[in-house]
């Protein structure tokens, strides 16, 4: 059988914060809040409930000064590296990071004049934090899309033009992004982008819907390009709760086998033998199991018949029948246990194994 990822594309190494990124680190899962960052009590809550999800690296829009200056209380109350999103105003760049952001954002065509995008690299250059490229297909240079259109070349030829700005400048911790809210033409820029630089890739599909469009268009944008071996940080954009973005994005990366982050939950898609309420016992379980970072593989399944069988590769499960249920291990009954007790018992168990592998190992797998 191929492998389903090609080798990752080699690139340079930049740190957010304390998270490495570049082909020598994991490929991190980003997301970005939705709060006004100047209501810092909001916008703290927010993160600390993305990091628990999982989130790694958080991205806060920058629009007034006021955003800026709020980044400093915000950075006292969070674990994970924050970046500032900054357009046009230069100065919004420079208060951000003295506040304390571990990255900025910025498009260095919109940022004006070539002063101005030296003094935001010399900042950056004496914080020591990193620039982000983000390059949008709505929002290219007028003198680029009007020789090349809304393409990917045009896309692929904007980012390399503010690479070389800013490397002129002597600045190299660099990662770039090319988004279009379609996937061929995300795909094909960074597929063009990647044969001139080695600069890292941040790579999702921009404006893509809501929760079925959006997580359609990213699963295959997304998927596409890990799969070509390209992408070291990636965003998932839903019009939702950004949790449900990252996970949608772990989900992406297991189904790659490039990352296996927190339980796997399989389950049938239910047919005339279903006798219990399986939307909302899977529903039910994937909340409770949200936030825990253990490697497990659990089934929820609707009936005996593709109960144990079919799900005998997981390490625990649940199968419904007519009032009552049954929990498996491994394909092999353990235990019946009434209907309405399901996750409840199901729950129990995971927290009995997952102590049991703690204590083996010492911590958690």
């Amino acid at each position: 059988m191929a492998p389903l990822v090609s080798p990752r594309r080699k690139t340079r190494q930049i740190r957010v914060g304390q998270v490495m990124v570049g082909s020598d680190a994991l490929i991190s899962v980003q997301s970005m809040t939705n709060t006004q960052t100047s209501d810092i009590h909001a916008t703290v809550q927010q993160i600390q409930v993305l990091t628990a999800a999982g989130c790694e690296i958080i991205r806060v829009a920058v629009p007034e000064m006021a955003d800026a200056k709020a980044i400093r209380q915000i950075k006292d109350q969070i674990t994970i590296p924050l970046i500032a999103d900054i357009h046009f105003d230069f100065r919004l760049a420079l208060a951000a990071a003295e506040s304390g952001a571990d990255g900025l954002r910025i498009n260095p065509g919109n940022i004006g004049a070539r002063h101005k995008v030296k003094q935001l690299v010399d900042c950056a250059k004496s914080h020591k934090i990193p620039i982000r490229i983000g390059v949008n297909a709505g929002s290219l240079e007028k003198q680029i899309e009007q020789r090349l259109g809304t393409t990917a070349a045009a896309m692929a030829e904007s980012g390399l033009a503010n690479i070389r700005i800013l490397e002129d400048l002597g600045f190299e911790d660099i990662k770039v992004s090319l988004k279009a809210s379609d996937v061929a033409r995300t795909v094909e820029a960074y597929q063009l982008l990647a044969k001139k630089t080695d600069v890292p890739f941040h790579v999702g599909v921009t404006e893509a819907g809501g929760l079925y469009a959006g997580i359609t268009k990213s699963a295959i944008g997304i998927g596409l390009l890990l799969s070509m071996g390209l992408g070291d940080t990636i965003r998932v954009s839903l019009t939702r709760d950004p949790v449900e973005e990252i996970r949608t994005g772990y989900e992406i990366l297991r189904a790659l086998g490039i990352r296996r982050k927190g339980p796997e939950i399989i389950s049938c898609p239910t047919c005339g033998r279903c006798r219990i309420n399986l939307f909302k016992i899977a529903e039910d379980v994937e909340k409770a199991l949200l936030e825990r970072d253990t490697q497990i593989k659990v089934a929820i399944m609707g009936c005996v018949v593709n109960g144990p069988g079919e799900a005998k590769e997981a390490d625990i499960g649940i199968a419904g029948a007519d009032g009552t249920g049954i929990l498996f291990k491994k394909g092999n009954v353990f235990k019946k246990v009434p209907q309405d007790r399901l996750v409840e018992q199901l729950l129990d168990e995971i927290d009995k194994m997952t102590q049991n592998s703690e204590d083996v190992n010492g911590s958690k797998k």
